[in-house]
């Protein structure tokens, strides 16, 4: 697979991500019992989870802007579609053409969201569901750069019922041995924001802030690893679960139906 991830894109091959990665992954699990006919994912970077969906889908068709990790994905999965372009629009896409719709940590990257969110609406049958993960803003650790915003479960469920019908906001959360290495996550961030006095991160433009935040980022993870090897790589995807209090969840499960 071609190495395009970022600290913000993680990898399964490198073991200071597995926490984040395994977190990532719980979204396409909880997915999986939702999948049926047509089915679109928005946003699919090196693949993470799609082999979860293809083989319960009629057919499976996927969006990203990084051409590089598709032409891997269309030797992998010749089965499926994969096409390459910045959203939204859907561009070239019928309305009324998809059963589901998946997109997993992107609408925190689109700078339209409520186009984003209509576009999903467009291209979904009537009686077909999306659903959405994204992280929640009340548990994040710092700024982070790559995001043009985040949301609590309010904005974001405000956000979805201007277009759809039934909007129901879960979350995805960990357990006590997750929330042990988000804790841990948490104390190693103050340690390093304790230098931003003035609290830059929050004043200077997002591209000055990106590489700092991935030396930092990369950094951090590392250490965290090396002080708690055990905890770090022992975690896996059944370490999460979705829950009803999305207030409280690390990231915010959305489920949308046209």
């Amino acid at each position: 697979m071609s190495k395009v991830y970022t600290t913000e894109i993680t990898s399964e091959n490198i073991a200071s991500d597995n926490p984040i990665h395994q977190r990532l992954l719980k979204a396409y699990v909880a997915a999986e019992p939702y999948v049926f006919g047509d089915v679109l994912e928005v946003g699919c970077g090196e693949g993470r989870g799609i082999n979860l969906l293809i083989n319960k889908a009629k057919s499976y068709v996927a969006l990203d802007k990084i051409e590089s990790a598709l032409k891997v994905l269309r030797e992998k999965y010749p089965q499926a579609k994969f096409i390459s372009g910045n959203i939204p629009p859907f561009a070239g896409m019928e309305d009324n053409l998809f059963d589901c719709v998946f997109s997993f940590q992107v609408i925190e990257h689109i700078q339209d969201d409520h186009a984003f969110l209509k576009e999903i609406h467009r291209v979904l049958k009537p009686g077909g569901i999306a659903l959405l993960t994204t992280p929640n803003r009340l548990l994040s650790l710092s700024r982070n750069p790559w995001h043009i915003r985040e949301y609590t479960a309010d904005e974001l469920t405000n956000l979805a019922k201007k277009i759809f019908s039934t909007v129901e906001m879960k979350g995805i959360t960990g357990n006590e041995k997750v929330m042990q290495y988000h804790e841990r996550n948490r104390k190693s961030v103050q340690r390093l924001m304790r230098w931003d006095v003035f609290n830059l991160q929050y004043h200077l433009p997002a591209w000055l802030l990106q590489i700092p935040y991935e030396f930092l980022n990369r950094r951090n993870r590392e250490n965290l690893i090396d002080a708690s090897d055990e905890l770090v790589r022992s975690i896996t995807c059944q370490d999460y679960s979705v829950v009803d209090n999305a207030s409280e969840a690390l990231d915010l499960f959305l489920r949308l139906k046209k």
